[in-house]
């Protein structure tokens, strides 16, 4: 990516909203803007886990606002992330597709472990190179994120289901602040990070770091009352729990550093950072500079370029897990490719190596399914990858990958997508082209078959076979008949021809 590139990170969490702009300046990311909004959208989950319709407004506004300010930006320039609200609510498709209209870019709902990678790559990003072996904790609003690492890789990911707008919520409902209260916070929130105790030992890393939301309010009060600059010890935490003690309630809370913002939910971030200090015998915290969208940003650096695009090594990891045949998967891949870019010959360059990249993942995985049974592999291979922790995807973008194994053979009718979405239909095509061209598992003959999209507005594709490929490769011809019957169940129509 060239030195001078703008790149833009959002990060919808569960009690803020944040953009954050940079440019990129010989592979670092140099940052020029931050943009923070207390949406709390969090707190308008019901009980059957669905967003108010308040708290889905709360987020359109403050999306429409950051839209504005990323006029002009192109798609490969922003990485919109959301987090563990959006994971839980059963309705956010209906928030998301307001929400990327109104934004005006994609927002990619992560899993826990992912949002863990990326504050790493915040943190680690952001801090001097060492070979220190780090403890990064991020408390969120209803989730908390816990990474060893070293350098700029994170080892050991995970992300439990406890924060400070969620313990808030729990055990200070009124925002009153008592003894039995906390005491309770705190029991609740070691019984969720018990399972952390295995994978976080002590021995394990030698300097703790805390990212983001609670572990910076803390820090800000802190540093107010005389205590060190940029960092939390236990003593500090005891006496800001006093304090919080004394005032008896959130409202009635008056610290020099603590933002109106914050004092409604500063009860359970204090229960979950002291209980994370006590579970992994934490004597003090580095608060670090980095955080999510941080991460996300490099993220968008390194995804720039397929040799360091995490998702290419996830997806080679994936294919060595699952006793992939690579021969044959980099042979559909192949052909695959030589499809598409006759059915793309006027699309960006940008455009056409992103939509290649994703058709090679889905070529390189479609057989995965097999290793659990050959019968319907297809269908295991979609649930696998709609069910799996695949390191640099979302869970949108495994779904859209699931979505093209799943349908690269047999009727196209049981397929839940979208047939507007041209680029995936071109996908779509190329790899179930590619498949039955490579069904004896030997390399085809690509000169005597050509695939073109007649149009996309009348929706037509034509593949044209030469005569002496017709007489060469019979079996081909009748599993191209085949697939010419199979997308008239669909909105597209094939045309298949000799030439």
């Amino acid at each position: 990516m060239q030195n001078g590139t703008r790149l833009a990170a959002v990060d919808l969490g569960s009690n803020s909203f944040r953009l954050e702009i940079g440019y990129v300046d010989h592979g670092q990311i140099h940052h020029t803007e931050y943009i923070k909004e207390t949406v709390r959208q969090g707190n308008g989950l019901d009980q059957d886990r669905n967003l108010s319709l308040d708290a889905m407004q709360r987020g359109w506004d403050c999306l429409a606002r950051f839209g504005e300010r990323l006029a002009g930006f192109a798609p490969s320039q922003v990485r919109a992330v959301a987090t563990q609200t959006l994971r839980e609510a059963r309705n956010r498709d209906d928030f998301l597709n307001k929400a990327n209209q109104i934004l005006g870019f994609p927002i990619d709902v992560i899993s826990g472990r992912e949002e863990a990678r990326l504050i790493y790559q915040g943190v680690a990003h952001l801090l001097p190179q060492s070979d220190e072996r780090r403890l990064v904790v991020d408390i969120g609003g209803r989730s908390t994120e816990l990474i060893l690492g070293q350098g700029h890789v994170a080892q050991v990911m995970e992300s439990y289901r406890v924060g400070s707008v969620a313990w808030s919520m729990r055990y200070f409902p009124e925002g009153q602040f008592s003894v039995h209260a906390f005491q309770s916070a705190e029991i609740a929130a070691k019984a969720v990070l018990d399972e952390a105790l295995g994978a976080y030992q002590r021995d394990s890393w030698d300097t703790a770091y805390g990212s983001s939301g609670t572990v910076g309010a803390v820090s800000d009060v802190l540093v107010a009352a005389g205590w060190p600059v940029g960092t939390i010890n236990r003593d500090g935490l005891r006496w800001l729990l006093e304090n919080l003690l004394r005032a008896k309630s959130s409202e009635k809370l008056r610290m020099e550093g603590m933002k109106d913002d914050r004092r409604a939910v500063i009860g359970g971030g204090i229960s979950v950072l002291r209980a994370v200090f006590d579970l992994l015998d934490v004597e003090e915290m580095q608060v670090a500079q980095g955080a999510l969208r941080h991460g996300a940003l490099y993220d968008l650096l390194d995804r720039a370029h397929e040799q360091t695009d995490l998702r290419s090594t996830s997806v080679n990891r994936l294919a060595k897990k699952f006793n992939v045949n690579i021969t044959q998967s980099r042979r559909v891949s192949r052909v695959a490719r030589h499809s598409l870019q006759q059915l793309m010959p006027e699309a960006r360059p940008d455009q056409a190596a992103s939509s290649m990249r994703k058709l090679d993942w889905a070529a390189q995985l479609h057989e995965i399914g097999s290793l659990i049974s050959h019968s319907d592999y297809h269908k295991h291979g979609a649930y696998i990858l709609d069910n799996a922790d695949v390191p640099g995807f979302s869970m949108q973008e495994l779904h859209r990958l699931g979505l093209l194994v799943l349908g690269h053979r047999g009727k196209l009718r049981k397929l839940d997508v979208d047939f507007d979405d041209v680029v995936f239909v071109k996908q779509l095509l190329a790899l179930r082209i590619a498949v039955i061209l490579c069904h004896a598992q030997r390399n085809p003959d690509l000169h005597g078959v050509r695939v073109v999209c007649h149009s996309e507005i009348s929706k037509q594709f034509v593949v044209s076979c030469d005569a002496d490929w017709v007489t060469s490769f019979p079996q081909s011809l009748h599993l191209l008949r085949e697939e010419q019957l199979a997308w008239k169940k669909t909105p597209w129509n094939l045309q298949l021809t000799h030439v």
